[in-house]
């Protein structure tokens, strides 16, 4: 749309909401940076209850810096917070000040945020937000990212190792830093031996360390002759000092590490874009939406994922939004776009028995999700609010069920549909549907990892609630993921029981408990009658996993968990640790 020239003064006032938004989105990235940076520190420690912390305070400064930044305007639009001549002015002067930028897409998302506050924005608004579904906007960086290259010699991969290890110091010292860097090397030609005589030629390593959990990631890629692989160096300080853990050079496994089901990193990036870039040259598959998400820039996930979303959908006019498959739930509606993978979940405006949580404590499970090591078993979540269809790509069944049982979630706005809140979440089988479909073998490899599943989850004080197999999804890399929060609760808040003993031949042949049951107790030892598992899987489930039946072993877990003590979870199998 054509702007009409503004009144001077209106024009000034323009101005100053672009450097107003422009200082605010500054003032975030270093507030940002700052949390970021203590990560290193946090890891020298092994202050893990700080960089818990860390983790769930950045989360919240987005938001944060939002509602400052509309205080800080108020002095600025004297009442004309709702002009849309002055945003659509303003707009033009904020793109000014983000020529040339590499994160310029960040400062962007950030400036749409505020219109969308201020306007109650329904779908988008093209007038005055940054709008380019039709763009890929990485495909414009060109900067590299900063990184270290290393040259190897014929027969010097270790002293190469040794060297690196050396430019990545931290204040305690490597326990054996030849030794280390001698494992590494072992590792590397190991991996890479199917790439002839002398297979590493040079090393690749960005300057910036990657921090999650317990571990530091060195990530880079390691070069050949005539090809490239991922290297990603876990390090890791425990009581037995500060060491390489492990070497991944295969692609699936540097995917599993950047899972959108894994935790945002800790990773002080003076600008992410080119990171963002620099990663999806080693993961090809992996959604730019992910990596910016992964890399603690959620709101700009957010915004990738709705570009690329509303791209693909409108490039497939014919094609119906439909219900996802699996087993319809009794708290969400969940559709998807057959062609893209996705699924769209809307809270119900009733929840059939035995559900008795409200809608704002489904929110809230949502929320304190976000707030977990989700240990790669809870998959990434993302609120999106007022999102816009048109109703007729709704197939009949679906607008059906969302009309009668979604409808405070639904309205219309002539040929639309508008979703007040909806949760969008990577599409996976359910496990209960994938465990029909597969071959014994992988059928019983999946039913063995929803229970290692179930132990991962609690090792991080998270307990699923509902242990169905229909909450669980399979991912392209065969892991078991949970998906489904409303029941979701932490381990320190329940009550962990034995069930028991029935004393009289009325309590043994009781359909119900003859015994008061608190909102909060748990009887581990009754988990297979929920579980829905075939006898056959149950049985190896149990033969595997017996602790997760055990009601003591959830007691000694909880303690635990209460003195701050989360055991450890590696991101990787255990075939990738070093010797």
């Amino acid at each position: 749309m054509n702007q009409l020239p503004l009144p001077p003064q209106s024009e000034r006032r323009a101005l100053a909401i672009a450097h107003a938004v422009y200082e605010a989105f500054e003032d975030y990235h270093a507030r940002f940076s700052e949390i970021t940076a203590r990560a290193k520190q946090r890891f020298e420690m092994r202050d893990w209850s700080g960089a818990r912390d860390d983790a769930v305070a950045r989360i919240a400064l987005y938001d944060q810096y939002i509602s400052e930044c509309m205080l800080r305007l108020r002095a600025v639009l004297l009442g004309q917070a709702h002009d849309r001549a002055l945003w659509m002015r303003a707009r033009s002067h904020y793109a000014a000040l983000l020529a040339g930028l590499i994160d310029q897409e960040l400062y962007k998302t950030f400036y749409n945020t505020l219109t969308r506050r201020y306007f109650g924005t329904h779908g988008v608004d093209a007038d005055i937000e940054f709008i380019a579904l039709d763009i890929e906007p990485t495909d414009a960086i060109t900067v590299p990212v900063a990184r270290h290259t290393y040259a190897v010699s014929p027969g010097r991969l270790t002293d190469m190792l040794v060297r690196v290890l050396g430019d990545y110091a931290f204040a305690v010292p490597y326990a054996h830093r030849t030794r280390c860097a001698a494992a590494i090397a072992v590792r590397l030609l190991d991996d890479l031996a199917h790439w002839g005589e002398h297979p590493v030629r040079s090393v690749e390593l960005l300057e910036t360390v990657f921090y999650r959990e317990r571990r530091a990631y060195l990530v880079g890629r390691v070069f050949g002759e005539h090809r490239f692989s991922p290297c990603v160096i876990a390090l890791i300080n425990d009581d037995a000092g500060l060491r390489a853990e492990a070497v991944l050079t295969k692609r699936s496994d540097v995917a599993q590490l950047f899972s959108n089901s894994r935790s945002y990193f800790q990773a002080d990036l003076s600008t992410v874009g080119d990171a963002v870039v620099f990663l999806r040259s080693l993961l090809t598959h992996k959604p730019v939406d992910e990596l910016y998400t992964m890399l603690g820039r959620a709101k700009q996930g957010k915004t990738e994922r709705y570009r690329t979303f509303f791209s693909h959908f409108q490039a497939q006019p014919s094609e119906q939004l439909v219900h996802a498959d699996g087993t319809p739930g009794m708290v969400m509606v969940v559709f998807t776009l057959p062609s893209y993978p996705l699924v769209f979940k809307l809270i119900r405006d009733r929840f059939a028995y035995p559900k008795t949580m409200s809608r704002a404590q489904v929110e809230g499970k949502y929320e304190l999700v976000f707030q977990l090591d989700r240990i790669g078993r809870l998959l990434d979540a993302q609120p999106y609010r007022f999102l816009r269809f048109p109703k007729s790509r709704f197939s009949p069944a679906l607008l059906q069920e969302l009309q009668t049982s979604c409808a405070m979630s639904l309205s219309e706005d002539g040929e639309d549909v508008l979703i007040a809140l909806c949760y969008v979440q990577r599409r996976l089988r359910p496990l209960n549907l994938y465990l029909r479909e597969q071959l014994p073998e992988a059928a019983h490899a999946a039913a063995l990892d929803y229970g290692q599943a179930i132990k991962d989850m609690a090792r991080n004080n998270i307990f699923p609630g509902d242990m169905l197999l229909k909450n669980f999804g399979i991912t392209r890399h065969q892991r078991a993921v949970f998906y489904d929060y409303d029941e979701l609760c932490l381990i320190t808040e329940c009550t962990f029981r034995d069930w028991p003993t029935p004393t009289t031949y009325e309590e043994q042949m009781a359909a119900e408990p003859w015994f008061h049951v608190g909102p909060r107790d748990v009887f581990p030892e009754r988990f297979a009658l929920f579980m829905g598992l075939p006898s056959s899987q149950l049985e190896a489930v149990k033969h595997i996993h017996p602790e997760l039946f055990d009601p003591q072993w959830w007691r000694d877990l909880q303690a635990r968990l209460r003195e701050d003590d989360y055991p450890d979870t590696p991101p990787y199998a255990e075939s990738r640790r070093l010797a």
